[in-house]
């Protein structure tokens, strides 16, 4: 299941663990995010929203 922020799409992102022998093996870069109270067309729903949005004010807390 691919959880994203509701507001501005970010998602989880692959990418490689490296080892010290220099050896790749994959890996997940999870997003910051928070199941949060917003305002949406005057009512009020539960999101998920990342950090990066709340602290920018993109979203109205409900």
């Amino acid at each position: 299941m691919l959880i994203k922020c509701s507001i501005c799409g970010k998602h989880a992102a692959t990418g490689n663990k490296i080892s010290h022998s220099h050896k790749a093996s994959k890996r997940r870069f999870h997003v910051n995010l928070q199941k949060i109270r917003i305002k949406l067309a005057g009512k009020t729903a539960k999101r998920y929203v990342c950090t990066k949005c709340i602290r920018s004010e993109a979203i109205q807390k409900a």
